[in-house]
């Protein structure tokens, strides 16, 4: 049986840091500290809420980051 694989290491990062940044600050900002994938998103998209290791979700309203998640 094959091994099973280890998934690779999220940045250590809160996800509330980027909480009433600007969209495009809080985007270069994640992908700086290493997350591989940055979505925003407008308030009330509905979305697939599988989780994916590496994955920044913000909510953006008015230009600014209302609320942030992982995967």
């Amino acid at each position: 049986m094959a091994p099973i694989p280890t998934p690779p290491a999220e940045p250590h990062d809160s996800p509330d840091a980027y909480v009433g940044l600007d969209q495009a600050r809080a985007e270069r900002l994640a992908r700086e500290k290493g997350w591989t994938t940055v979505r925003s998103l407008p308030p009330g998209t509905i979305i697939t809420m599988e989780y994916r290791v590496g994955r920044l979700n913000f909510e953006v309203k008015d230009g600014r980051v209302a609320r942030a998640w992982k995967g």
